[in-house]
């Protein structure tokens, strides 16, 4: 169901809009298995309703978009399966040079991307260059990705700065910490969607979600439509937020 009909939007209020949302893409292999296909099929059928609904969020006002996309983790899958999600990717991004401008949708990638193919890496470049032109929604695409890794990593970035003399050790805050991950110019997300019946957080932006609402369903990612994304926005938008307050 890849958005084959528009369908009917649910009444949100404009004023209350996602700054930011997250989402964990599950569920592509077996919504492909429950229809006797590859699981790649479910990777394609994935990707096709990640763009639909970055631009139906966009369309709604949402500023940033962040996905999970390939984690650290998924290259323990047949080499089969991780290569077409590779070649997928390119596809992707091959569309994204021709029509981000016309989207006005900028793309930035979290993770370590040296172990990608230099072919890709070098599409990325070229979509990273092409986002500085663009003033619209930020879609950040989560590629060998994983929330300890990031952690990791920003440790790792403090303990070098430390060393060299650029920070004390006593100088190490929250927003030390912040600014030495792969989405330290950007807000936390406020809602998290996590589909696929699965209801934890797979190692994903694990300091950012730490005041995040999460919604979960049932439904596998590639069935997610506009107004399956707009049933999230709208339970969102009954929360109150409290940050740890009354």
């Amino acid at each position: 169901m890849l958005f084959s009909k528009k369908p009917k939007h649910l009444s949100l209020d404009p004023n209350r809009i996602p700054v930011h949302v997250a989402a964990i893409m599950d569920g592509n292999g077996r919504w492909a298995q429950k229809r006797g296909l590859p699981r790649t099929a479910g990777h394609s059928a994935g990707s096709e309703t990640f763009q639909r609904a970055a631009e139906h969020l966009s369309d709604l006002g949402v500023k940033y978009f962040t996905v999970y996309a390939f984690s650290t983790e998924n290259w323990k899958r047949p080499p089969e399966e991780v290569g077409e999600i590779m070649r997928l990717l390119e596809s992707y991004l091959r569309r994204a040079v021709r029509e981000m401008r016309e989207k006005n949708i900028r793309l930035r990638f979290f993770g370590d991307l040296s172990p990608l193919p230099a072919e890709l890496r070098a599409l990325i470049e070229e979509t990273d260059a092409i986002s500085q032109t663009i003033g619209g929604m930020q879609a950040n695409i989560c590629l060998n990705y994983g929330g300890r890794a990031e952690l990791t990593r920003a440790a790792r970035l403090l303990a070098e700065d430390c060393k060299a003399g650029r920070l004390a050790p006593e100088d190490i805050t929250e927003e030390a910490v912040s600014a030495r991950l792969y989405s330290a110019d950007i807000p936390d997300p406020d809602l998290m969607i996590r589909p696929g019946g699965e209801e934890r957080l797979s190692n994903f932006l694990l300091w950012q979600n730490a005041y995040t609402e999460f919604y979960f369903t049932d439904v596998l990612w590639p069935d997610m439509d506009e107004r399956l994304l707009d049933e999230a926005i709208a339970a969102y938008q009954q929360r109150k937020r409290r940050y740890g307050g009354i």
